[in-house]
Parts: C-alpha cells; sequence; structure tokens
C-alpha cells in the first residue's frame, strides 16, 4: 500500500522539477537558435521518443480519432510552444512561467461560457487574484514589457481553450500516450511548415544548445508528458492539479539562481498574486479530492 501512495507523489515531484527546470533550459536553448527552430526540434525529438515508448508496449500505432489529435496537435502543440518560446525571447524565464500558468483561471472562464459550468464560492476569489497579479506583471502602462507578456498570456489561454475543448469532446477510448504522441506529429508538422517559409538565422549548434534541446525534448517533452499520465491516473485531481503551483514556483527560482532574473516589486507582488491564486484552486481540487 505505502508504493501505492508515494509512487504518484514521487512522479509528481518529479514532473514539477523537470518542467519548472525547463523554462530556464528552454531560455539557455533560445541563444542559440531560432524560437521556431527550437520549437520544431523539441516537439520532433519529443514524438520519436514518445512513438518509441508505444512501440515497446504493443504492436499498436492506430487512433480512432485523428481529428482530435489533429486540432489538438495544431492548438497545443505547435501554437502554445511557439507562444512560450516567442514569449521567452523577450522575458525570463520566471515572469514567463508564471503568466503561462494563468491557464487554470482562463479555463475556469472558457468552462463557464462554453460547457456551462458555473463559477462558485472561492473560485470567484482565486480568478480575481489572478487578475490582479496578471494586470501587476504585465503592467500595460509600461509598453516596453508588453510584448513578451501578452505572448505569455496568449499561451495559457490557448493551453485553456484546448483543455476545455478535450472536455467537450473527450477522447476516452483512446491510449492517452499515443494519443499524445500523435499530437506531437501533427504539431511537428505544422511547426517544420512555418520553421521552412519563416526566414531566421540557423542553429548554433554548441553544447548547450544540444544539452538544453535534449533536456526540453526527452525529459519536458517526452518524460515529462508520461509522468503527467501517470499522476492523472493514480492520483486525485487536486493532488493532480498542484503541479500549477509548483513549476512556476521552481522556474521562479531556478531563473533566480542560474539566470540572475530579479523581478521588479511589482511583478514580484503580481507572482504572489498569482500564487496565491493558484494555492487556493489546489486546495478547491483537494476538498474534492
Amino acid at each position: 500500500m505505502r508504493r501505492l501512495a508515494t509512487g504518484p507523489i514521487a512522479a509528481l515531484v518529479a514532473m514539477v522539477v523537470i518542467w519548472g527546470y525547463s523554462w530556464v533550459m528552454m531560455k539557455v536553448a533560445l541563444r542559440h537558435a531560432h524560437p521556431f527552430d527550437f520549437a520544431a526540434w523539441r516537439v520532433a525529438i519529443g514524438c520519436a521518443v514518445l512513438f518509441a515508448v508505444v512501440r515497446m508496449r504493443g504492436p499498436k500505432l492506430t487512433l480512432r480519432n485523428y481529428r482530435m489529435a489533429a486540432l489538438l496537435g495544431f492548438l497545443q502543440v505547435a501554437l502554445f510552444v511557439t507562444l512560450t518560446q516567442w514569449a521567452l525571447t523577450f522575458a525570463g524565464p520566471g515572469k514567463t512561467s508564471v503568466l503561462t500558468f494563468t491557464m487554470p483561471f482562463w479555463m475556469i472562464v472558457f468552462a463557464h461560457f462554453i460547457l456551462g459550468e458555473k463559477m462558485r464560492g472561492a473560485q470567484w476569489l482565486a480568478v480575481a487574484l489572478a487578475f490582479a497579479g496578471l494586470l501587476l506583471i504585465v503592467a500595460p502602462w509600461q509598453l516596453t514589457s508588453l510584448t513578451g507578456s501578452l505572448l505569455a498570456v496568449a499561451a495559457g489561454a490557448v493551453w485553456a481553450i484546448t483543455a476545455v475543448i478535450s472536455k467537450k469532446w473527450p477522447i476516452a477510448a483512446e491510449d492517452p500516450l499515443l494519443f499524445t504522441a500523435w499530437q506531437l506529429l501533427f504539431g511537428f508538422v505544422a511547426l517544420a511548415l512555418v520553421d521552412l517559409v519563416y526566414p531566421h538565422a540557423p542553429i548554433d549548434w554548441t553544447g548547450e544548445f544540444v544539452f538544453a534541446l535534449l533536456f526540453s525534448a526527452v525529459l519536458a517533452t517526452a518524460l515529462g508528458w508520461w509522468l503527467w499520465t501517470y499522476v492523472l491516473a493514480t492520483t486525485p485531481a487536486g493532488i493532480a492539479g498542484l503541479n500549477s503551483l509548483g513549476i512556476p514556483v521552481i522556474a521562479v527560482l531556478a531563473s533566480a539562481i542560474q539566470l540572475g532574473e530579479r523581478p521588479p516589486a511589482l511583478e514580484l507582488a503580481g507572482m504572489l498574486a498569482i500564487g496565491l491564486a493558484l494555492a487556493v484552486l489546489g486546495w478547491l481540487g483537494l476538498r474534492r479530492g
């Protein structure tokens, strides 16, 4: 019984650390590559690793529903990854990760209008805190910080709308890992096409770039998604949802230590407000669990 209890928690901790630190690795990789190049390579390697894992588990590599995999691949993979990589060229990993992880609040709003899920009680408090924090971080009165902030917020909104789409038209009969591999494949096709038609400087294949690419592709993309699938299958939704609180914390701390990112006072206050809002949502999820 103890192994059943500690295994999912260990997987959750590993996933939070990997995904949190991956924001720093992505920022490092973008020193040597254009966001389109890095996004395409990252998704291609992660896709290949996932298909290899699925192939070792059994011979089946086909889906019943390719249309949903294509839709989520174009949105959740290609568009989301492009927006996050692009945002990192304008802002630091800590700020970008916090703004991207406004996703749970966008999801509440979209679910309210698309799925008819009503916001109740403390959810209103969480959303209010999140938008107050969002305003402090984005700082629309400072136009120099606006581009990266808006790209990161857009990434969170895209992630949220794809999650709502998945809830509206669930794919219960598909193997989660195989479905994720196909999503990555469709996403890679879109990213590769954009990469080919958009002129930019070639990749500087340094050792630092290769390490950051492999970390982002193998650990953050392939292993991270496998851990997420395992956590979702073995823990209550509230515990699984705590990743949205832990990942930005790791990203902010790692960025401060490794890259020297020091948010100004207003940004830090905004991050704390969003962190508190995420904690409220995590607490609500634990109560439901």
